[in-house]
This record gives structure tokens, sequence and C-alpha cells, in this order.
């Protein structure tokens, strides 16, 4: 009888030991025994990985680069909540990161130019040559998530939202800190959920930038996780299907944009602006002149008869 289980104990341990080691936080890694996992960021380049948390996101950024460089393309109520808070406009690019996994504060995408980032890798200067000075790494410690949920069948309660999207969150982004989301907003007609997501400022201990962008994956392309389970929160007896999402990030300090950089489509916008009011000026201008004109011509009728 003991030898029975004995024989059962080695089964179920060669049982064990067969099943293959896997990175459940981000499917491009890939994994070797004894569960060594890593993920390439640029030619005959791995970068090692710990897969029991959720990646830095500027490992994130060098994996997706690297794929849509060797052509494996990767990707298949709201507003500021303060002046200062802003959305990364600039998009993916190949970053500088630290040993640990943050970014380094000055970037320059392998180009002339160079800029400063964030915790969450997202420019918060102009850009300039590289002489440019970044002094730290500033750090993001709110981030508001503005959401749109796909139409639901019955109407969603708002009290019991911040519940679920903090336990949803929680569960899906390895034990987020669900403490940290501190305010939710919902607009039933817009379908449309604010997220308010902060902690102290000096806390280097939770990072918000890595799950804003798994979150941002799970809802605009396709998850990093190896599951490829959406992130849908469960509210009211329903599963709550996102279909938008934009991230607005507030640091520790504010960012120091200029006039210099202006996009194109703001410059537009400013020119337009300008002409109207110049067209408007001359439109009373010259009114304002034909009165005149006017006024004196009648007057010398009058006296001509006299």
């Amino acid at each position: 009888m003991n030898m029975w289980i004995v024989l059962v104990v080695v089964a179920f341990a060669a049982k064990a030991a067969a099943v293959p080691c896997a990175c459940e936080t981000l499917k491009w890694a890939t994994c070797e025994e004894p569960c060594l996992c890593t993920v390439m960021v640029g030619v005959n380049m791995k970068q090692n990985l710990n897969c029991k948390a959720l990646i830095p996101k500027c490992y994130l950024m060098k994996a997706e680069m690297h794929l849509i460089k060797t052509g494996k393309d990767s990707r298949s109520i709201g507003g500021k909540p303060v002046e200062s808070a802003f959305v990364d406009n600039d998009g993916i690019y190949d970053p500088e990161c630290e040993n640990d996994g943050k970014f380094k504060a000055k970037q320059c995408n392998n180009t002339e130019e160079c800029w400063c980032v964030n915790s969450a890798g997202v420019r918060r200067t102009d850009k300039e040559d590289k002489n440019i000075k970044c002094e730290k790494l500033v750090e993001t410690n709110w981030v508001r998530l503005q959401l749109t949920h796909k139409p639901v069948k019955t109407p969603l309660k708002t009290d019991n939202l911040k519940a679920a999207l903090s336990d949803a969150m929680n569960k899906r982004y390895s034990n987020f800190n669900k403490d940290l989301v501190k305010n939710v907003e919902y607009d039933a007609d817009a379908r449309m959920i604010v997220v308010d997501v902060k902690k102290p400022k000096g806390d280097r201990q939770n990072d918000l930038t890595q799950m804003a962008y798994y979150m941002e994956k799970d809802v605009k392309v396709l998850p990093l996780f190896k599951n490829l389970l959406k992130f849908e929160p469960t509210v009211d007896g329903q599963n709550l299907e996102m279909e938008n999402i934009l991230v607005y990030y507030v640091d520790e300090e504010p960012p120091t944009f200029t006039m210099k950089h202006l996009s194109g489509g703001i410059i537009a916008v400013i020119v337009v602006v300008v002409l109207a009011v110049v067209a408007g000026l001359l439109v009373l201008f010259f009114a304002r002149k034909r009165q005149n004109q006017k006024y004196n011509k009648a007057q010398q009728r009058e006296l001509d008869p006299m």
C-alpha cells in the first residue's frame, strides 16, 4: 500500500515538472528551463523578465518597437483633471531603459533630437538637440482613465462602478492596489467612465503607469497577457466591455512645454482665430469709414443752396 502511495506521489511530481515554464504577464516572452523568461528588445538583445509581476513599460515599448522593426507588427465627463495634465501625443518610440526597467530621463529615439520624459516615458518638454538637460525622472502620481464602454442591456448603477472597477484592476494587474482608485464618475448617455487613480507624492512603491499601459493595450489593441482575455469588469451582473480609452498623466512637477513646437493642428487653429479677429477689425474699420463719408456728403448738400 505504501508503495502505491509513493508511486502516485512520484507521478504527480513528474507531471508537475513536465508543465512548461510560461510568462503569463507578457505574450511575447520566451521561457527556458529552469524557468528563465526573456523578450527580444533589439537585434540579438534579450531582456530578462520577472513574470510574477507586470513588466516595466520601458521594456514593453522596446519589445514592441523591435517587433515593428522586424516586420512583426504588434498592433493587429472626462477631460483634463488639472491644467498640467497631458496625454501621450508622440506614440511609441524606442526608449532607453535603466537596469531596473525605469525610463531614462532623457530620450532620443536614436535621433539627434532629444527630450525629457516622466516615469510613464511620455514627453514632458520640447524636443531639442542632444545637449538638453534632464536632471531627473519626474514621477507620475496621478492617472486619469477616460473609458467608453459598449452598450449594455440594463442601466449601470454609478454607486457600484467604483467597487467593480477597483476589484477588476486588482485581480488583472498583479494585485494592483485598489485603494489608489480615488474617484469614479459616470455619464450614462455618453457611456463614459472616468477613473482617477492617485498615489501620494513621493510614493515609489506603486507604479500607476504600468497598470495604465496594460489597460491601454487591453482596450485599444490586444492584451499583453498570455491568456489574451480582455479587461471586462462585472457590474450589476453583466460584463462591461470597453471600446475606447484615453489616459491623462499628472506629474509631481508640471511639464515645461513652450509655444516653439506646437503641432500643425494647434498652429492652424491659432492662425484661423487670428485671421478671424483681423478680418473683424477690418470690417469694423471700413464700416465706420463709410458712415463718416455719408455724413460729410449730406452736410455739403444742405449748405449748397445757402
